[in-house]
């Protein structure tokens, strides 16, 4: 086939969206901005009050609040556009567009898991060697890691995208998706994609791969050495400071785990845009969510600014 061929000939895709039902469209917008409101809402409150509280001024934080910010940009890749298209007729991508999207998508999804990773270590840290707490994880290391964390994601992203988008994609360049995502961008190739679907493997393997395996040793060590506590309330305490970072990691690698790994063995393009819209804005939403609820410290922080609040405006009030 001759037809879409040669890449320079590319100028757009057409995304079909996440229905084609007229009457859901409403209904889903709604759905889709009220999620990505409460995740621009919830994650910038969370980066605002860490900076805001001093006590808050840690190497878990530290962490936390570029977690924040890896999932506003993670989500915001897709989400604008999304929304934009559902009052769209033909919602049409351009291929500079697909393929930065593509590349801010799954760059900020290697900085997450990367990111996840250094939480895991921070947490092993403050658990199983509390003496060197401060000298294992100090202000440098912390920014090292963050910057490592950034460097590593936005590499992936980077090898990624160069090894999809050299492929000759086919006529019409119809992308059953609502966003432009690896398996169908792989479908519409009309060349092999045997080196693209390789690359992407190796990738995969050595920032997820390696991002996983140190959440895995991390959480080992912690085991072992909460295991040694005699008292059970001294267990539940040590497991408490983990319990908000293992429930982002399990929901994190779960949903991204399920979604590519069921992609192909079979399934249904429905399916799979609802697993996309839980890991790409669902997770993001939940994230502070998951870290403020049982958060003593956080709670803390939101009570003080309150405070705050109420002796300004005394003073306010007071002051003539």
């Amino acid at each position: 086939m001759d037809v879409g061929r040669n890449d320079s000939t590319v100028t757009n895709f057409i995304l079909l969206g996440f229905s084609e039902r007229p009457e859901l469209q409403v209904m889903l917008f709604l759905l889709c901005l009220g999620i990505y409101f409460m995740t621009l809402a919830g994650n910038l409150g969370l980066i605002v009050l860490i900076r805001m509280d001093s006590h808050l001024h840690s190497p878990m934080y530290f962490f936390l609040g570029n977690l924040s910010f890896v999932d506003i940009s993670y989500t915001s890749s897709v989400a604008p556009k999304m929304l934009c298209d559902f009052f769209q007729e033909q919602k049409v991508i351009s291929f500079v567009g697909c393929a930065a999207q593509f590349f801010f998508f799954l760059g900020m999804g290697g900085t997450e898991c990367c990111l996840l990773a250094a939480m895991a270590y921070d947490r092993y840290a403050a658990i199983s060697n509390p003496l060197l707490y401060t000298a294992l994880i100090s202000p440098t290391i912390c920014v090292g890691m963050a910057i490592t964390a950034y460097a590593g994601g936005l590499l992936t992203g980077l090898v990624q995208t160069s090894s999809i988008f050299q492929l000759h994609f086919c006529e019409p360049r119809v992308i059953n998706h609502f966003f432009c995502d690896l398996p169908p961008l792989l479908g519409l190739s009309c060349s092999s994609t045997f080196i693209s679907q390789v690359v992407n493997f190796l990738v995969v393997c050595a920032v997820g791969g390696t991002s996983a395996l140190v959440v895995l040793v991390s959480y080992g060590y912690i085991i072992a050495t909460v295991m040694k506590i005699h008292s059970t309330q001294g267990r539940i305490k040590a497991f408490s400071t983990c319990a908000s970072h293992l429930t982002t990691v399990i929901l994190f690698y779960g949903s991204g785990l399920f979604s590519y790994l069921h992609s192909t063995v079979g399934y249904s393009r429905d399916q799979d845009k609802v697993a996309s819209m839980f890991y790409s804005a669902v997770i993001p939403m939940l994230n502070p969510i998951i870290y403020s609820l049982r958060n003593k410290e956080i709670k803390d922080a939101l009570k003080n600014i309150k405070e705050r609040r109420k002796q300004l405006s005394s003073l306010c009030f007071i002051v003539p």
